[in-house]
């Protein structure tokens, strides 16, 4: 649905987006990550033919970064972190603006329908310039997805959202996806990008790393098995240590963290060998890392 080769955008001698090669599928929320700077909304903007690139290809839904780029804007839907309203216009003519822009086939219902979605319908006659941040935000989304764009591209779309608008929009988008949109999300919740992204990239002026959320965790932490025991025996890490699955344990506070592979697999031996040597364990998990802790681990160690 979405793909670069070597996208690179240079902004006089500052390089903003260095060879940049990806692929997004089709009907999958994309979660692209970085710290501020990195060259995110930079991204975004060229794969929305709002800028063109210094260097490099892309395509969005078969349309050709460069030579299609009027077929592009028509196809896309972006919600930009600056709302960018008519101030002065009510929220309902903000949206017949765009609809008609558009072409929209019946652009009343299609107004109506989103902000009727987003809680708004009730202050459409009121001047977008007397909303709140939030409403701002959730009235340019409705605006991104008056055309029912087949891709949607947001930058940080809870940004200022009180916490139940908040999980309205993540929900909405979620719905989007159950629709099969395509979903290209800018983001620095990094709670909400665990919960929506099918895949994620994590992006510093080059990509680092692309791939699920789960996985990523894997790959720079590996798995743990933590095993809570009413009392402590020092030996049992050493007994487990022996065996060609586990890369380290210890023991700490009656706790035993295990480093392992596939623990699924290999779980249940080692409750039977623990059980064995008189172990009285009280409950067994896994300890997860968070998305935060495998981000800033890749970042601060680009």
């Amino acid at each position: 649905m979405i793909t670069t080769e070597n996208l690179t955008k240079e902004f006089d001698t500052t390089l903003a987006v260095d060879r940049l090669s990806l692929e997004v599928n089709e009907g999958e929320v994309f979660g692209f990550l970085g710290p501020n700077g990195a060259g995110k909304t930079t991204t975004v903007r060229m794969l929305t033919s709002l800028i063109s690139p210094t260097n490099g290809t892309a395509t969005v839904d078969g349309l050709k970064l460069g030579s299609q780029d009027k077929e592009i804007r028509q196809t896309v839907g972006i919600l930009t972190e600056a709302p960018g309203l008519y101030e002065n216009l009510s929220a309902e003519y903000n949206l017949q603006v765009y609809a008609h822009l558009y072409e929209v086939d019946d652009p009343d219902g299609q107004v109506e329908k989103y902000l009727r979605m987003l809680g708004l319908w009730d202050r459409r006659h009121d001047a977008a310039g007397t909303f709140s941040k939030g409403m701002k935000q959730k009235l340019a989304l409705a605006r991104a997805l008056l055309h029912e764009p087949k891709i949607l591209f947001l930058d940080e779309p809870t940004a200022a959202l009180d916490p139940e608008s908040a999980r309205l929009v993540r929900d909405f988008i979620s719905e989007l996806r159950e629709e099969g949109r395509t979903i290209f999300l800018c983001t620095h919740n990094l709670d909400e990008a665990d919960r929506l992204c099918d895949r994620i990239g994590v992006f510093k002026s080059h990509l680092l790393v692309v791939d699920t959320p789960d996985r990523m965790r894997t790959q720079v932490f590996g798995r743990k098995v933590v095993i809570h025991l009413a009392r402590a025996d020092e030996s049992l890490g050493d007994e487990l240590t022996a065996l060609p699955y586990i890369h380290e344990a210890s023991l700490i506070d009656r706790k035993l963290v295990i480093s392992i592979d596939d623990p699924e697999a290999h779980n249940p031996d080692i409750i039977r060998l623990l059980v064995g040597k008189g172990a009285d364990i009280q409950f067994v998990g896994e300890l997860r890392r968070s998305l935060e802790d495998v981000y800033l681990q890749l970042v601060q160690n680009s």
